[in-house]
């Protein structure tokens, strides 16, 4: 599905006193989540969308592109597997499941508490693609050229019984997917490893008491339903990948295309982090209308800041635990982690813990 067997001449546009030959590049774009997924459905709506306007401004190439969405060709497990390997030209790199694969690109799993602002998070990490060559090649390495950043909106706790204080953590089990459960470290809770798949019936099953997650998961899956507390703790918005094209594709695109798909990546990136602070808002009080009416009814409540910085005092060194497993690769993760913290801060961010200053 690469652009090497995908440039085909288009028809020629004849023009007074002139004809303009236009060529059309074929491309494929996928991707394992649905376009009702907010950053996947604006692959077509901004990134798309302005593609085919610059194009169409310069006028000598046109996109015919063939969607594969909503995972028609590959799963969740495999988005890094599929756009390296060209069963897709461009595609949504889930980084955020390529923990060994994709080390630096973990860094905002390991330093919670440091941000809400999603434009600010995806800017710094735009930018440490630029200037971290490691960071690059931990892309470039399985023949990506990165085009965009994605990223999530805020995590809180949503339980089966109230939380008033840290102390009210104390035993519960809370499922969170992955790395998250290292949030929980220190508060007595026990995290239980799950996915939004999965957190409803856990909950209603007792397998778990509630669950750290997003409210645009929430929202959808319901899981207000069974567990209708909700803390905002504002723990954290993080880093989950992002859109890249195939390296033989994009090697096969002339100039002025590889121009319209950066250009519109970074507007993409930038349209997508701006969209998920509105959406956050939006969900919450969805939420709390759709589950006015049922039993007990949803009730939110803002964790007091001083029991939100116990919390944030109470979690042990967890960037500097991955400091040290990335040095033991041979990374400048100590390094990567002072210019992500930085980049917050010349951001107009003030971490709750700075992590980088923890010796």
């Amino acid at each position: 599905m690469n652009a090497l067997r995908g440039i085909a001449c288009a028809a020629l546009l004849v023009l007074p006193g002139s004809a303009l030959a236009q060529e059309t590049v074929r491309l494929t774009v996928a991707s394992s989540h649905p376009t009702t997924i907010p950053w996947i459905g604006m692959i077509q709506t901004h990134f798309m969308t302005d593609v085919d306007r610059r194009l169409a401004e310069g006028g000598n190439y046109r996109i015919e592109w063939q969607e594969a969405f909503g995972g028609t060709l590959y799963r969740a497990n495999a988005t890094l597997s599929s756009v390296e390997e060209g069963v897709t030209d461009i595609g949504w790199v889930f980084s955020y499941l390529e923990g060994a694969r994709m080390p630096l690109s973990q860094v905002t799993a390991y330093t919670p508490f440091s941000t809400n602002n999603v434009p600010a998070q995806l800017d710094t990490m735009r930018d440490l693609f630029e200037t971290v060559p490691e960071f690059r090649q931990e892309w470039e390495q399985y023949n990506l050229v990165f085009l965009g950043a994605t990223g999530s909106d805020s995590y809180d706790l949503y339980t089966k019984t109230p939380i008033a204080s840290l102390d009210d953590l104390q035993g519960m089990k809370i499922s969170a997917p992955g790395v998250l459960g290292t949030w929980l470290r220190g508060t007595g809770a026990n995290a239980v490893d799950g996915a939004l798949t999965t957190f409803y019936t856990d909950i209603q099953t007792g397998v778990s008491d509630g669950v750290l997650s997003l409210a645009l998961g929430v929202l959808p899956a319901r899981l207000y339903e069974v567990a209708p507390y909700i803390t905002r703790v504002r723990m954290g918005v993080v880093f989950s990948g992002g859109l890249a094209i195939n390296r033989d594709t994009w090697d096969g695109l002339p100039e002025e295309v590889q121009e319209a798909l950066l250009a519109a990546g970074d507007y993409y990136s930038r349209s997508h982090a701006e969209d998920l602070m509105v959406r956050h808002e939006a969900a919450l009080e969805r939420i709390v209308e759709n589950g006015a009416g049922q039993n007990p009814p949803v009730t939110l409540t803002v964790m007091p800041d001083e029991e939100r910085q116990r919390w944030v005092d109470a979690l042990p060194d967890l960037a500097g635990e991955w400091v040290q497993a990335g040095e033991a690769r041979g990374l400048p993760a100590r390094q990567f982690l002072s210019a992500y913290m930085d980049g917050l801060r010349a951001r107009g961010e003030t971490p709750a813990r700075d992590w980088d200053r923890m010796d």
